[in-house]
Order: structure tokens, then C-alpha cells, then sequence
């Protein structure tokens, strides 16, 4: 998961700069979070991360090799009480691509801010994702 993590990040977080992102951030960030893997054919293709206390989405990341195939919706769908039950996230707002992502599976904007040195948007859930347009990965 380490590996995707970085890869996801240096792929996708195109703000940053790449050396400050580091394998080791994953230990860092994910520690007592609940996490659910997408796993195929023994390979890793995504993760979510929860800090469940405050069911706050720490992460979702999915293997920039395999775009748009469903699994970060797969990975929403494996959360305990997914759809009923709110969760909440902070997006980047220049991260479109993952603001679109997560306004087709049902978040709405319940706020916004600034932290560290970048502007973000509060998301929360609250409704029903669109159904699996093929077979998910395995949870």
C-alpha cells in the first residue's frame, strides 16, 4: 500500500513537489485508520482510509495505472453504513479531477478552508452512488 500511495500521490498531486512526497508518509497518516483494499489477482489496486471516530475519509487512492474503472467507488461502497451513514473528506481545490470523482458518487460541499498553504473544499456524503456500471474488484 505504501507503493500506491506514493505513486498515487506523485500522479495525481501534481501541486506538489515530488520529492517532498514520500513512501513513508503512508505510516505517518494511516496509523489507527481503518482500511479497506482493492485487491485483484493478488495485486493492490486501490485503498481507502478512515479515521472512524469521525467517519473523516483520511484517504482514497487508487492505482494511477487503472483509472476510471470503478474502484474508488467500489472502495466508497466497502465503508460500514455506506450509503446511510455521513462521511466526510478534505478535497484540494485545485484537484478537480478528484472533486469530480467524489460529486458523482454523492458528495456535497458542507464547507471550505485553508491548510497548508492550499485552499480545500469540506465534502460530505449523503447520497446513493450510481450502481457499478461492470464487476467490482474484490474488497
Amino acid at each position: 500500500m505504501r507503493d500506491l500511495f506514493l505513486r498515487s500521490r506523485r500522479s495525481a498531486f501534481v501541486w506538489e513537489v515530488p520529492s517532498s512526497l514520500r513512501a513513508e508518509d503512508f505510516d505517518i497518516q494511516t496509523v489507527d485508520e481503518l482500511k479497506f483494499v482493492a485487491v485483484d489477482a493478488g495485486r493492490i489496486l486501490g485503498f481507502i482510509s478512515v479515521w472512524e471516530p469521525d467517519r473523516f475519509i483520511h484517504h482514497l487512492h487508487v492505482d494511477p495505472e487503472l483509472p476510471r474503472r470503478g474502484i474508488g467507488s467500489a472502495l466508497l461502497r466497502a465503508l460500514p453504513g455506506w450509503p446511510t451513514a455521513p462521511y466526510r473528506l478534505k478535497c484540494v481545490a485545485v484537484n478537480t479531477p478528484a472533486l469530480a470523482f467524489y460529486r458523482a458518487n454523492q458528495f456535497t460541499q458542507a464547507g471550505d478552508g485553508h491548510a497548508d498553504g492550499q485552499d480545500y473544499l469540506l465534502l460530505e456524503s449523503g447520497g446513493v452512488p450510481p450502481p457499478l456500471a461492470a464487476p467490482g474488484p474484490r474488497l
